[in-house]
């Protein structure tokens, strides 16, 4: 089984979108803020992606993200935001992936399963 870890501020996406990738067949750890998800990416061997916020309080997904990538560089990342501006960003570039929110989970889950060679 493979482990997804949602790393959002808002807890209403972040329930969903644990609740969709459940039943997708995936485990998932879920997160609220950039730091936690750090320590999880840090402790957990069995972890396969991260679905990453980029607008957090404290860190946001960009600071984290070279980060996360410093601890496991192979560890599959998308960027999951409700602002299309950071695209451009270089910084967004080390990420595997980058979508925009929307109510619709359904290309979020296309490119997790893409990512994941399933």
């Amino acid at each position: 089984m493979k482990t997804i870890l949602v790393v959002d501020d808002d807890s209403a996406i972040r329930e969903l979108l644990a609740e969709e990738l459940q039943e997708e067949g995936y485990r998932v750890l879920t997160v609220d803020n950039a730091r936690d998800a750090l320590k999880i990416v840090e402790t957990d061997p069995a972890l396969d992606l991260v679905v990453l916020d980029i607008r957090m309080p404290g860190m946001d997904g960009l600071e984290a993200l070279p980060r996360i990538l410093g601890t496991k560089e192979h560890l599959k990342v998308i960027l999951h935001t409700a602002y299309s501006i950071y695209k451009e960003s270089f910084m967004s570039w080390a990420a595997d992936a980058y979508i925009v929110k929307s109510s619709d989970f359904s290309e979020l889950k296309s490119k997790i399963r893409e990512l994941l060679g399933e």
